[in-house]
């Protein structure tokens, strides 16, 4: 695969494009990202699904565009798909055709369960793994819905429902009444989808939750991963189905959104009035991911390997310059935590938060080593996301900004509070990385001693000396009922 990629969806509101780096076989980031409002659909709902001319120019145009983007970033490959406006278009061989000969891109019509495929492949891979989840991705013209299961995708239909063909057919008209009607028909073929989880991909529902996000003041400004109940999405849907247009703005709904996304909310209304499920996702990845990962992972079912994540390797591949000495603190975090969390009373599964956290510490000495713990937080808060629960990254975060350091204050603790679990846990983590830190001063090749905890007291057995290992332990905030003994 091309170490650079560009993949551009022409959906039925929008053409999008990203730019992909590669930094290792299965390891990416983003580079750039672009967007244009063509509505390419605009009018065509009116006129049996035939795209009118000024939508295609403006469309071309912004394709146009993409493409010298692409070449500036030296992109060896390009891949393009259409969604539903396109297939749905009686004339659409006139605009594939005039693309292909004047912009020498060829573009690929997918049909509507490849679209559902290809979004619900992004979320399973790039999400926190979820059981019996519907993912569903609400465009212009059509919806799709695909059944996840850790990182199995199922079930995937297309449905003619979109923000764009509902505005044209019936809320231009104001024959919601009938919306409501035709939405419920349509939602008929999820009636043997058993689902506990929603999960949303799509510019309806991502304008939906950033709204939710700021009227909450939310504390970590990520979209991708969020969670919300059921009750709180539910009941905004409902505000914003009776709002008029300064009401929307007061519901911190952008204007370009003020004409679709009471369509948007329609549909997403009736879905939670058919599933009553405790809890609803945001995916920042859609489709666009789903056609990279379909290319970066071919051979492989199109599933990452067990226990990678690509966001841990792409932050190592990018910013860490010492690998043996993050293997070397990820390996004695675990030992120590496994040595005393039980002594502690902390749960099992903060394991793994510690050892990430432990692994991607060094990170930030690349940036400035007097202020690495303060690079290392930033570089894990903003690119540590793939696969990650915000619950996951923001502890993670912390346990790197404090590590060998003051423990976290309570002014942290508040900010973060509705994210981070109790203070006893956080502080206990923290130390525990902290003591690791210390025990590893003297930068071994090799660990060259032993540690062994009984009843709330470490001991530190060694050939050597330790002597900056004894007086960087002798520095560290302490924590309840532990010591450490040479």
């Amino acid at each position: 695969m091309a170490k650079r990629v560009a993949v551009i969806d022409i959906g039925s509101n929008s053409v999008r494009m990203v730019v992909y780096e590669k930094t290792s076989r299965f390891a990416f980031h983003l580079l750039h990202e672009a967007k244009s409002n063509v509505r390419i659909s605009e009018k065509a709902y009116q006129n049996n699904g035939n795209l009118q001319e000024a939508p295609m120019q403006r469309t071309f145009e912004a394709l146009q565009n993409f493409l010298s983007i692409a070449s500036s970033f030296k992109a060896r490959k390009i891949l393009c798909v259409a969604t539903s406006a396109l297939r749905d278009a009686p004339n659409q061989k006139d605009f594939l055709q005039k693309v292909k000969r004047d912009l020498k891109l060829s573009i690929r019509v997918i049909d509507g369960e490849r679209e559902a495929y290809y979004g619900a492949i992004a979320c399973a891979n790039l999400l926190p793994q979820q059981q019996n989840a519907l993912c569903i991705d609400i465009g212009g013209g059509s919806t799709e819905f695909a059944i996840i299961n850790n990182k199995s995708v199922t079930h995937t239909i297309s449905l003619k429902l979109g923000t764009v063909r509902l505005k044209e057919l019936f809320f231009d008209k104001n024959k919601i009444d009938e919306a409501i009607k035709y939405i419920d028909g349509e939602l008929k073929a999820l009636d043997s989808m058993e689902i506990e989880t929603i999960v949303g991909i799509g510019g309806t529902f991502r304008a939906i939750t950033n709204a939710i996000m700021d009227l909450q003041n939310y504390p970590l400004e990520k979209l991708h991963a969020y969670e919300c109940s059921y009750s709180v999405f539910n009941k905004f849907l409902s505000k914003i189905l009776k709002a008029n247009e300064s009401e929307l703005e007061t519901l911190h709904i952008k204007s370009n959104r003020f004409d679709v996304i009471k369509p948007g909310a329609l549909i997403l209304s009736r879905l939670l009035h058919k599933c009553k499920v405790e809890k609803l996702i945001t995916s920042g990845v859609g489709v666009r991911e789903g056609v990279y990962l379909a290319d970066l992972l071919h051979g492989t079912k199109e599933k990452f390997p067990d226990n990678y994540s690509t966001s841990v390797r792409f932050l190592i591949d990018s910013h860490l310059q010492d690998v043996n000495f993050s293997n070397q603190l990820n390996l004695l975090s675990k030992k120590i935590f496994d040595l005393a969390a039980t002594y502690l009373h902390i749960d099992e599964k903060y394991r793994y938060e510690l050892a990430i956290a432990a692994k991607l510490y060094p990170i930030g000495s690349n940036i400035h080593f007097y202020s690495k713990n303060k690079h290392s937080y930033y570089l894990i808060q903003s690119a540590l996301e793939y696969g990650f629960t915000h619950k996951q990254i923001i502890l993670i975060a912390t346990i790197a900004r404090y590590a060998k350091n003051k423990l976290p204050p309570s002014s942290h603790m508040e900010k973060y509070k509705q994210l981070l679990p109790d203070t006893k846990t956080v502080e206990t983590l923290s130390y525990f990385i902290s003591l690791a830190l210390a025990l590893l001063s003297h930068r071994p090749i090799n660990i060259d001693f032993e540690i062994k905890f009984n009843n709330g007291l470490f001991t530190i057995e060694s050939p050597n000396t330790l002597y900056l290992s004894k007086d960087a332990v002798s520095k560290l905030s302490k924590i309840e009922n532990i010591k450490v003994k040479f």
